[in-house]
């Protein structure tokens, strides 16, 4: 989620709709200018007892971030805290539960991407061997119940947490045990974001099954092989879900804009402080009749923020963003990002994508991505057969995507290779979490703690 640094108080008072889309118009960009931000989460844990370290003690969350000052990482406060970590490869911020994310620059190359991520992966795990903290890559807590798990000191959380419960049953497993990887990709025009959007969506149930990875719940298999993906289709139905409209003749900024003003509001950021407007209406806000800020119009600062609070499949802010995937280990880190920029940054790729799903209909869709969580790869597809069965040509079209890019790194190789691991992934036909209950069936005698021997 999302770190504020600065109030933005002085940013300009909306008073227009159209000024609603400007930050959405703002995005786009030319071709030679499109960039990857990659996104990613780990859980943070005691190497001694696998417990959950808090913010405050002795080489808690609070040291963990504080140590990455010798790597050039500057804090961000709020509030007397340090949340979050900025510096040349973008933020390093905190989930609810202390999860640590990197929220990557935005980078030309995927060479460069999984070069990002490694330079983070060897901090943290520096930091992390002489604090006697490890981390793990997974989609789900394996073990922790909501009470074993600490809450950081972020102003947005205490308001999420407390408005979570209102509207859902998942909402805080979502905030407080559950990790993903995302990647942010830019558009040319409306039309461009567009047909992106829906092709995102459409084939973001494969992104969940590829990368499905949250079998375990409190230590035994949930029925499900990515339980965090389930865990959305009760959180807030106001704000998440498949996007119907998305589909729908006419789409565009105003459309999404029209969706924004619709999602409840959580918070209004002013002074460095979080005041809660949980429920409340970002209409009423344009009309300065804002319960939380009687009299007050919303800043285009306020305006962003409350896209941040939309988490939906696909989410579109001044870019793309892809909300598919389970967090997991280094190599499908640096593989979710190769996925969509194959699918999406070539327009031949891109065109061979939405031909197969174009004639989806919003129920098809919508029963795929409901069945997927339980099923992952053996969920149907429309028109008969399994997610299995397209797999392997969606990565075709993605590698095809990858090769026309021609980013070459220093020996010479493409982008392609990025794609492996989901390579094996459809040709095995079968996912992570398959993997994770086999060693727990097998060798792993019925117990989920071994699984923190292959942390990242």
């Amino acid at each position: 989620m999302s770190t504020r640094k600065e109030s933005g108080a002085d940013e300009p008072v909306i008073e227009s709709r159209d000024q609603l889309l400007i930050p959405l118009q703002e995005g786009e960009k030319p071709r030679e200018q499109w960039r990857i931000g990659t996104e990613h989460e780990k859980f943070v844990f005691r190497t001694q007892d696998h417990r959950a370290p808090s913010y405050d003690e002795a080489g808690g969350i609070r040291d963990i971030l504080l140590a990455l000052e010798k790597f050039g990482w500057t804090p961000v406060i709020e509030g007397g805290n340090i949340i979050a970590m900025a510096g040349e490869d973008g933020t390093v911020s905190l989930e609810p539960a202390g999860q640590l994310e990197l929220s990557g620059a935005p980078l030309v190359s995927l060479h460069q991407t999984c070069a990002e991520t490694g330079r983070h992966l060897t901090q943290v795990k520096e930091v992390g061997e002489k604090l006697g903290i490890g981390f793990l890559g997974l989609g789900m807590w394996p073990d922790k119940a909501r009470a074993d798990l600490p809450v950081m000191p972020k102003g947005r959380y205490k308001i999420m947490m407390e408005h979570m419960p209102r509207v859902g049953t998942m909402g805080l497993d979502m905030m407080l045990r559950t990790c993903t990887i995302q990647v942010n990709l830019d558009y040319s025009s409306e039309a461009d974001m567009v047909k992106k959007f829906r092709v995102g969506l459409a084939l973001q149930p494969l992104a969940t099954a590829l990368f499905a990875n949250s079998p375990f719940t409190e230590g035994k298999p949930n029925g499900f092989l990515s339980y965090r993906s389930h865990i959305w289709s009760d959180t807030d139905p106001a704000r998440t879900g498949m996007l119907p409209f998305v589909f729908e003749d006419g789409f565009g900024y105003e459309r999404w804009a029209d969706y924004m003003l619709d999602v409840p509001m959580y918070f209004v950021f002013r002074d460095g402080k979080y005041i809660d407007a949980a429920g409340q209406s970002f209409r009423d806000f344009l009309k300065g009749e804002l319960p939380a800020l009687p009299g007050e119009k919303p800043t285009m600062a306020d305006w962003t923020d409350h896209m941040s609070t939309a988490f939906p499949e696909v989410r579109l802010k001044s870019f793309l963003e892809m909300r598919g995937a389970d967090g997991g280990p280094w190599s499908r880190i640096c593989a979710l990002p190769a996925f969509w920029v194959g699918l999406l940054y070539d327009q031949g790729a891109l065109d061979a994508a939405w031909d197969l799903v174009k004639d989806w209909t919003m129920e098809e869709r919508e029963a795929l991505r409901n069945a997927v969580p339980r099923l992952a790869l053996d969920a149907p597809i429309p028109g008969g057969g399994v997610l299995a069965d397209i797999a392997p040509a969606v990565l075709k079209i993605a590698r095809a995507g990858l090769a026309a890019r021609g980013q070459l790194n220093s020996a010479g190789d493409n982008e392609t290779g990025f794609l492996s691991p989901l390579d094996e992934i459809a040709k095995r036909r079968s996912v992570p979490a398959q993997d994770l209950l086999d060693h727990y069936h097998g060798d792993w005698n019925g117990s989920v703690e071994p699984i923190y021997k292959d942390s990242l």
